[in-house]
């Protein structure tokens, strides 16, 4: 069988720990054998952050924009016991952080649907997927503790020296503040990356925060995201016959659960924090999520939504067997050769990802699984398997499709 030819490269991004070990699996096992693959390879691995400054992980993220479709390894954010164990010249900051900053880009996270693997809320037949806004807000905060009675203010001076003040609070007596923000040009990139999205993947979206107390901060949101939509994406939206709704958050978590799933759920930093962990966990397991950035302009890097699994890599360091789920990881490189094949106009790259994941479903539906799967499964069959088996019998469904 002649391989599948690609034109322009993928960003590939190598990782840490256990995921990096599955990483040269899946190329060696699923992807080699049948795509003459082309990357533009960075090792954003511990050690090679550590040796180049982290300028690696800058490099990558400017390569994602100039090249458009990243994939990624997970990758370790150090702190202080990563700093002694690897011997590091800094506590180097997340990865993921610096390419979304330098990509202006929103997260979105979806869980991957599998017969067995059942959601604890019954009904939700279609997956859920969460757009994260990624600045600002309680992670850009300044906090303050008071010891006693006063007065907090909010100030802003502008460039000309003026100054604007808000009365915060009287203190009688001890007590906490807190200064957040955002922009509107970080709110726009927001904005239209979930617009876009949407349109790309055919999805309602829904977006929702709290304008009725916040009638300042979340109703800039609120704004924004209407002028966008009126000006640009209704016409889109309304041809492809998908709608935007904007909701109060509290209602909206009504109407998720009531749900039976299938849109986009746009959310603020803390919200989207919280939320994707709740429905990550609600639909089975952070190893069957989704994750993809996308820039406002259209740039996507695929990546798992788990760490690197350091457990199971010390354990495999010294000889011990594995049980590794590997489905989120391959994911992402399907996620990231579909993206590469329609841009490019190669179906057969489109084709190959929906084969392969195909194969990791009917490896999974047929009782096949890694031992986090075979522990929550409902099927009789399910039976664990170790990291290597699991993606030989995917190797083995994937040359029947092929």
């Amino acid at each position: 069988m002649d391989k599948i030819q690609m034109k322009t490269p993928l960003v590939e991004m190598d990782g840490d720990e256990m995921t990096r070990v599955i990483w040269k699996m899946i190329k060696d096992e699923l992807l080699l054998p049948f795509i003459d693959l082309k990357t533009e390879y960075y090792d954003l691995g511990l050690p090679y952050r550590d040796e180049t400054n982290d300028q690696v992980t800058i490099d990558s993220a400017n390569a994602t924009k100039r090249l458009g479709v990243a994939v990624k390894c997970a990758t370790i954010t150090p702190n202080a016991a990563r700093v002694k164990e690897y011997n590091l010249k800094e506590m180097w900051k997340s990865p993921n952080g610096t390419i979304r900053a330098i990509m202006d880009g929103t997260v979105f996270r979806a869980p991957i649907l599998v017969k067995g693997i059942e959601p604890h809320i019954p009904h939700w037949t279609k997956p859920i997927t969460i757009a994260r806004h990624a600045y600002g807000d309680i992670y850009k905060a300044t906090e303050m503790k008071i010891d006693g009675p006063g007065r907090a203010e909010l100030v802003f001076t502008d460039e000309n020296g003026y100054e604007v003040r808000e009365l915060i609070h009287e203190f009688k007596g001890p007590g906490i503040i807190q200064g957040m923000h955002n922009t509107d040009g970080s709110i726009r990139s927001f904005a239209y990356s979930c617009f876009n999205f949407a349109v790309d993947t055919k999805q309602d979206l829904w977006f929702a925060a709290k304008d009725t107390i916040s009638k300042k901060y979340d109703h800039r949101f609120k704004d924004i995201f209407a002028e966008i939509y009126e000006e640009e994406f209704k016409t889109r939206f309304e041809e492809l016959g998908i709608t935007y709704n904007y909701t109060l958050i509290d209602d909206v978590v009504a109407r998720v659960i009531r749900s039976d799933g299938g849109f986009i759920w746009a959310c603020k930093n803390y919200d989207g924090d919280v939320m994707s962990d709740m429905l990550a966990t609600a639909f089975g397991s952070l190893g069957m999520m989704t994750s993809v950035l996308v820039s406002p302009d259209g740039k996507y890097e695929y990546e798992a939504a788990h760490g690197t699994v350091q457990r199971h890599y010390y354990n495999y360091r010294e000889g011990k067997p594995t049980s590794t789920n590997s489905v989120a990881t391959i994911y992402a490189w399907t996620g990231a050769l579909r993206k590469r094949g329609e841009l490019d106009g190669i179906t057969e790259l489109v084709d190959f990802a929906g084969k392969l994941e195909k194969a990791v479903i009917d490896t999974i539906e047929s009782g096949v699984m890694t031992g986090d799967l075979a522990s929550i499964s409902k099927l009789e069959s399910a039976h664990k398997v170790s990291t290597e088996e699991f993606i030989a019998a995917i190797r083995a469904n994937l040359e029947k499709l092929m």
